[in-house]
This record gives C-alpha cells, sequence and structure tokens, in this order.
C-alpha cells in the first residue's frame, strides 16, 4: 500500500487507518489464510464527506492485489463501494457472500464485536 495515501495499516488491532485533525477512520479486517475479509468501515462526523471510506476500501483492495488476496467484504460500505467501483477491483478476486446484516450469516471468527 503506497504511504503517500494516507492509509496507514494496522495490523496488531486489524485496521486500515486514515488520521486526519486528531479523528481516525478505520477499516477493520480479518486475514484468514489468503481472503481479506472486510468487517466494518466507519469514518467519525467530523471527517465524513470527504470520501475517506471510499479510500479505505481502495487501499485495500490494493493490499489484496499485491499479495493475491481474495477480498470478502462483510461490510455493507465495502459491498456498496465495490459494487459501485467494480473497475476498480477488476484484478482482485472478490469473494460476494450473502448479505451481512443477519449476523448468523456472519461466521463467528469473522464478526467484529466493539471492545
Amino acid at each position: 500500500m503506497p504511504p503517500n495515501r494516507g492509509v496507514v495499516r494496522d495490523s496488531a488491532h486489524h485496521r486500515l487507518v486514515w488520521a486526519q485533525d486528531g479523528s481516525e477512520a478505520e477499516l477493520v479486517y480479518r486475514r484468514r489464510g489468503n481472503r481479506l475479509i472486510l468487517i466494518h468501515t466507519g469514518v467519525p462526523e467530523a471527517l465524513g464527506g470527504q470520501g475517506i471510506a471510499g479510500m479505505l476500501v481502495q487501499a485495500a483492495i490494493e493490499w489484496a492485489e499485491l499479495d493475491h488476496l481474495t477480498v470478502v467484504p462483510i461490510c455493507a460500505y465495502a459491498r456498496k463501494w465495490l459494487s459501485e467501483h467494480a473497475d476498480a477491483a477488476t484484478n482482485v478476486e472478490i469473494r460476494w457472500r450473502p448479505s451481512a446484516s443477519v449476523p448468523d450469516q456472519v461466521p463467528p471468527e469473522e464478526r467484529h464485536e466493539p471492545q
């Protein structure tokens, strides 16, 4: 992931982060073998409306392409972004799953529990 994009990989906390003006936006992920599971995108109100969530998803796609990972978008925002920007992920395999809005459809190891 290019460092000049402003997105930083925080591997210890399983998230991609954009920090600006004392606020952080994040895309929470899990890495399972060759799968990059996109779990949750969160952008605080102070950073809203700047396209940061999309930049986080794009950074995840770039990482997946570099490391030959299959992207599994559970996050509703990531699913929507990928469906609207299919051209951004042409070199990455996307494993579409049933809607993750129902908790039982997300395996326990892939759920994001607030800490």
